[in-house]
């Protein structure tokens, strides 16, 4: 096993054919597009330029981040910037649940960046963003991927307790690669904040890895083992790519066939949903896995 460092690792040249991202097309992403133009509405899916979007958008489903987009981690594969974030908006639980009902979401995914700077860690928020969405969008379903809060339960029971239809927290990597894609979170803490949810009455869990980073088949496969020993029912596994020179290198594109063995693989361990693809990312796909 290879223990050189992921900074030292010279990146493949070029992207392989698959993947290659069709424009988003279709009458309902047509729509959802100009909606999200003309009311100035903050998806996830826009400012991420994700590949997936018009897909996703012509199922209804979307994905919205809350508490600012500014991170208090410094995770080695985000986008996401990094800082002293903003003063916290009282007002985004109301703005978030009145543009899923512009947008006419059916499955709506939240997600927000780290708030270590705060003494709830975000969590108040993240409970009042979901109160205001089942308040004013009645009939839509709910998935809400969430930080790790540290792993205080005093925090994750707010969740546990306006009770998503799904709670997601990324798992991102293996174990022995945590400390470098993640920096302040822990692989050990992460598995536990997912068994606590299961444990205390979330109906579905769900987590999400990237391959790209020097992880090897074993280790993919070990991950896999320990999200279903937390009894996580969902896992996504995609292709990680380099948000830009300052983050983290691409040491391997993985082939079309890896990604479905490792999705065989966990559907036999047990998981009722797997998606595995280069172009799979955390909500893909995500208003299946609520069944």
């Amino acid at each position: 096993m290879s223990t050189e460092t992921l900074e030292s690792v010279v990146p493949p040249k070029g992207k392989p054919k698959w993947l290659r991202v069709k424009l988003p097309t279709g009458k309902k992403y047509t729509q959802l597009r100009g909606l999200v133009d003309k009311y100035d509405l903050h998806t996830i899916c826009t400012s991420g330029s994700c590949p997936n979007m018009g897909e996703c958008w012509g199922e209804g489903t979307a994905t919205f981040m809350i508490l600012g987009n500014i991170c208090t981690r410094s995770c080695g594969f985000c986008g996401v910037k990094t800082g002293r974030p903003e003063e916290v908006d009282w007002e985004e639980p109301e703005k978030v649940a009145r543009s899923i009902k512009i947008m006419g979401i059916k499955h709506a995914v939240v997600t927000s960046v780290d708030r270590d700077d705060l003494k709830d860690m975000g969590s108040i928020i993240w409970a009042e963003t979901v109160k205001a969405i089942r308040r004013m969008n009645p009939q839509t379903t709910l998935e809400t991927l969430i930080p790790d809060f540290q792993g205080i339960h005093t925090h994750l029971d707010r969740i546990i307790t306006v009770a998503p239809e799904v709670v997601s927290h990324n798992m991102e990597t293996v174990k022995r690669l945590t400390r470098e894609v993640r920096i302040q979170a822990k692989y050990d803490r992460s598995l536990e904040v997912l068994s606590y949810l299961r444990k205390n009455g979330v109906n579905r869990t769900k987590s999400g890895i990237m391959l790209g980073l020097g992880e090897q088949e074993g280790e993919v496969i070990q991950t896999l083992e320990d999200l279903r020993d937390a009894h996580v029912d969902v896992v996504t596994i995609g292709q990680y790519l380099q948000p830009s020179k300052k983050h983290l290198p691409v040491k391997e594109f993985i082939l079309p066939e890896q990604f479905k063995k490792y999705e065989e693989i966990g559907l036999k361990m047990g998981f009722r949903h797997v998606e595995s693809g280069a172009l799979v990312r955390s909500s893909y796909k995500a208003h299946k896995h609520i069944n």
